[in-house]
């Protein structure tokens, strides 16, 4: 059933070059909200200890000033990727005081877009500009959708893989074309099969009622649990819902996702046209800025796909132009909920099913995509996030009604000729594990993370809220409980005084006004870089 895996598979074990696949980088973004010890959203600016979220590589904020966002580097192993997570977390508990990371992606102690507060980065222009940007995102889609935190998975192919993958391909164009054309077909499966992660990634099937109190129109379509939980009975990640990371504007674009000059003119254009509703917020509204303009995206960020190709971006670059400049160096996955069950919010064994449902999808015939299927993908994955767990749910299969099982089924081959393979090279069955883990979830329903949230609200009686708080806690405790090294301690130290030295640099370097610079930015080419 997937022919052309299975001759590719075969092509690189004969090769005697497996363990290229296990080489690639591997690096985690992961949000959490700081809340108060009373469970509130915090209302305290990003700690000066921590650095400072404008120019610090590791600790930032996102959306929020309230929502933290930790980044590692990427490395080769898994198990350093997540030491560096772990070490990030013991020094920002060490410089939060009394506060909590929530171990939820959909937020507590909040009560309406009000409690909210935008993050800040400084009086830069390129600062005011990611301020002015998150404005826009509370015009657009509000501030309590914007507070839900999740975990982001970046990879990137072996560096070595790739000349041995073109020659075995018989392909005789320039290697960049080769790896971005690649990636945009290892991206374009990642979407077909993002109903998968939606399911086994899934934990966020209930949520606290004041998530809602600026959106009351969602609340016919969902039920009560207690006084304090709203919850759906097969929800599976309700982050990825139309109470989260959907959008009635986004829903009508139409990125192309086939060649990469596809996905970039069509992204371009969407920070190019403008949008009705935005164009009635107004951009600069007496003195003040809005929104960034009245775009269908302001920026090229403001899309929310599951997958995007990415090249690291250069200072005040465009992510488009990073592309069309440089190609794609590596994938974000940008769907997966916080795990509440663990510390980090994900473990070793879910990091190794995801790089091998990567690999698998790059190995992969992946034909392109049409509109009807684009549309497919939007939909499937609304309807996992809803009722994922519902055993009567189908999906549609290049345009076939399918249930999920039976999709699954159709790839359960490969996966696991894919994990023998690389656990053949490792001489222990670690992608087999996980695996079977995860298969086991699709198998049982009820052994999923989503279900297990609702079977413990349901059978303690507790409200999601009291819940969520108490494993935040418990994981506080988890990191206070161990003593980062000397080393380690200084290390971070170092760079977030570095990081705050370099804010201030920017803020004295900056040499035109905030609306000059933002004339420089949106017009900027590959001949005419902003800098």
């Amino acid at each position: 059933m997937h022919p052309v895996f299975s001759k590719r598979i075969s092509n690189i074990a004969n090769s005697q070059q497996t363990g290229l696949l296990l080489n690639g980088l591997k690096g985690i973004e992961k949000e959490s909200l700081r809340l108060t010890s009373e469970g509130l959203i915090s209302k305290i600016p990003h700690p000066e200890a921590l650095g400072s979220a404008l120019t610090h590589p590791h600790i930032t904020t996102d959306y929020s000033e309230a929502l933290i966002e930790l980044v590692t580097p990427a490395f080769e192993s898994v198990s350093e990727t997540l030491r560096f997570l772990h070490e990030t977390h013991q020094f920002v508990y060490a410089n939060i005081e009394d506060e909590l990371l929530l171990s939820s992606s959909m937020p507590c102690g909040i009560n309406g877009d009000h409690d909210v507060p935008i993050a800040n980065y400084g009086h830069s222009n390129i600062g005011k500009m990611k301020h002015i940007y998150r404005v826009g995102l509370a015009h657009r889609y509000g501030k309590s959708m914007q507070a839900v935190s999740g975990i982001h998975f970046n990879y990137s192919i072996a560096k070595d893989f790739w000349p041995v993958f073109q020659d075995m391909e018989q392909d005789k164009t320039p290697i960049q074309d080769f790896i971005n054309s690649s990636y945009m077909g290892l991206t374009r499966n990642i979407r077909r099969y993002s109903w998968l992660l939606g399911y086994l990634f899934g934990a966020s099937p209930a949520f606290c009622p004041g998530f809602l109190n600026d959106r009351k129109q969602f609340l016919p379509m969902f039920r009560t649990l207690n006084a304090e939980t709203l919850y759906r009975q097969y929800a599976t990640s309700l982050r990825m819902s139309e109470i989260g990371y959907q959008s009635h504007a986004q829903a009508t674009l139409n990125i192309c996702f086939n060649k990469l000059d596809d996905y970039i003119d069509s992204l371009t254009s969407a920070t190019q046209t403008p949008y009705p509703d935005y164009s009635s917020i107004g951009i600069k509204v007496n003195g003040s800025f809005r929104q960034l303009n009245d775009s269908i995206l302001q920026i090229e960020n403001e899309y929310y796909s599951p997958v995007r190709p990415k090249q690291p971006i250069r200072s005040c670059e465009k992510p488009t132009l990073a592309l069309k400049s440089r190609g794609v160096q590596y994938i974000e996955l940008r769907m997966l909920d916080l795990n509440m069950t663990e510390p980090l919010g994900i473990n070793e064994q879910q990091c190794r099913f995801l790089e091998l449902f990567i690999l698998f999808c790059l190995l992969d015939n992946s034909p392109q995509q049409d509109t009807n299927e684009t549309e497919d993908v939007r939909n499937n994955l609304l309807k996992v996030a809803y009722d994922g767990r519902n055993p009567h749910l189908k999906l549609s299969d290049s345009g076939r009604p399918v249930t999920l099982q039976t999709w699954v089924k159709k790839t359960v081959t490969a996966l696991h000729e894919l994990s023998e393979l690389l656990d053949s090279t490792l001489n222990k069955p670690v992608y087999s594990k996980a695996l079977s883990s995860h298969l086991n979830m699709l198998e049982n329903p009820d052994s999923s993370l989503s279900a297990q949230i609702i079977e413990h609200l349901q059978s303690t009686g507790l409200p999601f809220s009291q819940y969520a708080i108490e494993t935040s806690q418990q994981h506080k405790r988890f990191f206070q409980q161990q003593t980062l090294d000397n080393k380690k301690q200084s290390f971070f130290e170092h760079l977030a005084k570095d990081s705050m030295q370099l804010q201030r640099q920017k803020e004295a370097a900056d040499s035109c006004s905030l609306d000059e610079f933002l004339e420089y930015y949106f017009n900027q080419t590959l001949e005419k870089p902003c800098v």
